[in-house]
């Protein structure tokens, strides 16, 4: 009768380790889940590249001609807390098009910033001189022509528009083909120094002219000193035909 109770024994100490075991793995799973890298707090990182292709979109939207935007994907291996609102930046000194990099940063609920690179594409038509240009001289519509192309390789301040060009003078000597830029021209001058001018003071309700002697040198658009008969000196903006204008 002893031995005859021994293997029950046993069995219900088999049992009963089982029940301890199970309750273990039980109590154990849902603090598993909570640090598992695929839980709910891990940034969806396609969310990271649809907010820097936006904020590109928003600040390309007023160049000419059509704009393409790729963002590089980001390492599909990085792990970053999830964030409440990604915000995209422009690093110091990037630049609109081309190749470039884009920052998106999270300030909550746990700070993180990532870089990624980006391509921004820019096909619009750009002006070109049409023939070879002189240092000084002064550049007219036969001078340009409109060509069409990929802005991104191209460098910044290219004109794209007649009216900054046709005009002025050219402050370099150019081939032809050489596309344009805003620093390759300037305006003429209109003023020299020695020569006479008018005074033009110009304010709400009245206008006043007076003769007086430039005293410096002046493309249009730029400041001018003028010493005028009673010996008094002014300045102005100066204009074509030997005019500085002066507003109040």
């Amino acid at each position: 009768m002893k031995h005859s109770f021994r293997p029950m024994r046993v069995l219900r100490r088999a049992i009963a380790a089982l029940a301890m075991l199970a309750g273990a793995l039980t109590a154990a799973s849902p603090a598993t889940a909570q640090n598992t890298p695929d839980g709910p707090q891990k940034q969806n990182l396609q969310v990271l590249q649809q907010v820097a292709e936006q904020f590109l979109a928003s600040q390309t939207s007023g160049l000419p001609g059509s704009v393409t935007i790729t963002i590089d994907p980001a390492d599909p291996r990085l792990t970053l807390a999830s964030c409440l609102e990604p915000q995209a930046f422009m690093p110091n000194g990037g630049r609109l098009w081309g190749r470039t990099t884009v920052g998106v940063k999270c300030v909550a609920p746990s700070p993180w910033t990532i870089y990624l690179r980006a391509n921004v594409q820019v096909i619009s038509d750009y002006l070109v001189a049409a023939v070879p240009l002189a240092q000084g001289q002064t550049i007219s519509a036969s001078d340009i022509t409109r060509i069409r192309g990929d802005m991104s390789s191209l460098p910044s301040g290219v004109i794209t528009e007649e009216a900054q060009v046709v005009g002025r003078v050219a402050n370099m000597s150019l081939r032809a083909g050489t596309p344009l830029r805003m620093d390759a021209v300037r305006n003429q001058r209109v003023v020299q120094q020695g020569q006479s001018v008018r005074v033009v003071s110009i304010g709400p309700g009245f206008q006043i002219s007076t003769e007086a002697r430039a005293m410096t040198n002046a493309n249009e658009g730029q400041m001018a000193q003028a010493r005028t008969a009673a010996g008094q000196v002014v300045s102005g903006i100066a204009k074509a035909g030997g005019i500085l204008e002066i507003n109040y």
